[in-house]
C-alpha cells in the first residue's frame, strides 16, 4: 500500500497542467521545429515553398483534425499516414507523404487528436480508442469520395493503430508500418517503456491511475515514460524534436497511455482478414528492433513481408532507409493496385 501511495502521489505531481482547451488553428507554415528538423535529412527529402503539402482541418466530433495533403485526383490510390507517440503529421509528410506524392499518389498525413496542430476541448479525454476512430471516420470520409483504393501507414506507435482502423473498416486495401506493437506482450510493454525495470510496479499503477478521476486526467511527459532518448539516431535531431511540443516533446495523459497499453481489440491478430501488410523495419532501430514485431508478422494468415530499412533509425532519416522506405512502398501499393 505505501508503494502504491507512493506511485500515485508522484504521478499527480509529475504534471496537472495542459488540460484545457487547445481551440486556436495554427499551421506548419508558422512553425519552426520540422524546418529545423528537415536540415539534418538528405537534401532530396526537404521541402521548400514549391513543394509543401496543403494545409487544412477536418472536422471530427469537437475536435479539428490538421491534415497534410498532396492531393491528386488523378493518383490510382490515397494513403493515409499516422504518426506515433514521438511524432507528428508533418514529420509523415517528410518521410514517406511527399516522396509518394511524387510518384503520382495522393497522400494524406494526420495530426491525431493531442498531436501536432489538431485542436481538442481537453487532452486529459483523449483516449486511445478516439485515435482508432478518428482515422476510422477519416477513411470512410475519403472512400465517399470516390472509388480509389486506401493504404494506411504507420510509424512506431502508428504502425498496430493501421492493424486496429483496418480491423474495423473495410475500405482499406492495405497497410504499410514502421513497426507493428501489440501492447498485450509483456514483452512489447516493457521493451517500448522508459525504467522498464519498475515494470511490475508502474505498468499496475498506470492501470490503477486511469480508474481514478482526478489521476487519470495527469498530463505525463512522452520523454519520461517511454524510451523517446532513442526516436532518431541523429542527435542534434533528437534535441529539436524533443524540444518540439507538437511532437516528442508532447505530454499526454495516464488515461490515454492506459489506454493505449492496454487496448484489446475485437478479434485477434490471427483473424485479421481485411488486407495485406508490409512491415518496413528500420534495421538500426534502437526503440523498437524487429523482435518486438515479430509476434504480429508471425500470427498473420493474410499476405504479409518485412523489408528492412538500411542503416535507419526509428524515426529514420538516413538516405538509405528513406529510399528503401519510398521504393518499397511503391511497390506494395502497386502491386495490390495494378487489376
Amino acid at each position: 500500500m505505501l508503494i502504491k501511495r507512493m506511485l500515485m502521489t508522484f504521478m499527480v505531481c509529475l504534471s496537472t497542467s495542459g488540460w484545457a482547451a487547445v481551440s486556436t488553428e495554427n499551421f506548419y507554415t508558422e512553425q519552426d521545429a520540422w524546418k529545423n528538423l528537415q536540415k539534418r535529412m538528405p537534401a532530396s527529402y526537404q521541402l521548400n515553398e514549391n513543394s509543401l503539402p496543403q494545409e487544412s482541418f477536418w472536422s471530427w466530433k469537437n475536435y479539428r483534425i490538421h491534415v497534410d495533403a498532396y492531393l491528386n485526383p488523378e493518383a490510382k490510390a490515397k494513403i493515409i499516414l499516422l504518426h506515433g507517440v514521438g511524432t507528428n503529421g508533418r514529420q509523415m509528410s517528410l518521410v514517406l507523404g511527399h516522396p509518394l506524392a511524387q510518384a503520382g499518389y495522393e497522400t494524406m498525413a494526420l495530426d491525431l487528436p493531442g498531436y501536432g496542430l489538431s485542436t481538442y476541448p481537453s487532452k486529459s479525454a483523449i483516449r486511445y480508442e478516439d485515435w482508432i476512430q478518428v482515422v476510422s471516420d477519416f477513411v470512410d470520409a475519403e472512400a465517399e469520395k470516390d472509388q480509389r483504393p486506401i493504404f494506411l501507414y504507420g510509424l512506431s506507435a502508428g504502425g498496430m493503430l493501421t492493424l486496429h482502423v483496418a480491423m474495423q473498416n473495410k475500405n482499406i486495401k492495405g497497410v504499410i508500418g514502421m513497426t507493428f506493437l501489440d501492447q498485450q506482450q509483456l514483452k512489447v510493454k516493457k521493451g517500448t517503456m522508459h525504467f522498464s525495470g519498475f515494470s511490475p510496479i508502474l505498468l499496475p499503477g498506470m492501470k490503477l491511475g486511469a480508474t481514478l478521476p482526478v489521476i487519470n486526467r495527469t498530463l505525463l511527459p512522452m520523454s519520461l515514460v517511454s524510451k523517446m532518448s532513442r526516436l532518431t539516431n541523429d542527435p542534434e535531431a533528437l534535441a529539436i524534436m524533443l524540444k518540439d511540443k507538437t511532437s516528442a516533446g508532447n505530454a499526454m495523459s495516464i488515461g490515454f497511455l492506459s489506454s493505449y497499453m492496454n487496448y484489446k481489440p475485437e478479434m485477434s491478430i490471427a483473424a485479421f482478414t481485411q488486407c495485406p501488410v508490409l512491415l518496413t523495419q528500420p534495421a538500426e532501430d534502437h526503440w523498437t528492433p524487429l523482435e518486438l514485431s515479430q509476434p504480429v508478422m508471425a500470427h498473420l494468415s493474410v499476405p504479409h513481408q518485412i523489408v528492412m530499412l538500411p542503416r535507419g533509425g526509428h524515426y529514420p532519416m538516413e538516405k538509405e532507409a528513406l529510399d528503401q522506405l519510398r521504393d518499397s512502398s511503391i511497390a506494395f501499393i502497386q502491386q495490390y493496385t495494378t487489376p
